[in-house]
């Protein structure tokens, strides 16, 4: 942490907003892959109708 807080010193004033930018992206990123997880809940809602359908025509 403290080797980043010394390059942002380093870095002009008029680059403090790019950077700020840069790590919202980063968070948003992180936090668009937690969203995406996929949930199977509905696996197995269709059981008792596998013997009277076939998956095509459950799927029209």
């Amino acid at each position: 942490m403290a080797r980043l807080e010394g390059l942002l010193k380093r870095l002009p004033p008029e680059l403090h907003p790019e950077v700020a930018d840069f790590v919202a992206v980063l968070f948003e990123r992180r936090a668009g892959k937690a969203q995406r997880k996929l949930h199977q809940s509905w696996a197995g809602a269709l059981r008792e109708y596998r013997d009277r359908y076939t998956s095509l025509e459950l799927k029209r």
